[in-house]
């Protein structure tokens, strides 16, 4: 049913010029204009895009929901904290004091860092 489909992922933002600055300033990334009532896309390096949608009422999920895999997290982690991205640190979780949670050498999962845009949606680089 699906297989042809160039599916996206979505989700929302109350400030859509903070959310395009980090996404392409910060992150990196391509950002375009959709030209449709503000929506912008950012695309992932790999293919794929995600479209931020303006909602005025924009409340951030209280999980992860965008994680960019990556080769090295130590120096993802370094390069975000000098772009001036705090690391969220997490009760349960033993981080470092980078805020990397170490999970290979613990044999429980990636390495794994998680930070916010500016409207507080949860982010993360990892390895994998």
């Amino acid at each position: 049913m699906f297989e042809n489909s160039d599916a996206f992922s979505g989700m929302s933002s109350d400030d859509i010029a903070a959310s395009h600055t980090f996404y392409e300033d910060v992150l990196g990334l391509t950002v375009k204009d959709e030209g449709m009532g503000g929506l912008i896309s950012v695309q992932l390096p790999k293919g794929g895009a995600v479209l931020i949608y303006p909602k005025e009422n924009h409340e951030p999920a209280t999980f992860t929901i965008l994680n960019f895999p990556v080769d090295d997290v130590d120096a993802a982690v370094d390069e975000l904290v000098a772009k001036g991205v705090a690391m969220l640190r997490y009760d349960g979780f033993e981080q470092d004091e980078k805020g990397i949670a170490r999970g290979r050498a613990a044999g429980y999962g990636p390495d794994i860092a998680w930070f916010t845009d500016p409207v507080g949606n949860i982010l993360s680089v990892l390895t994998v």
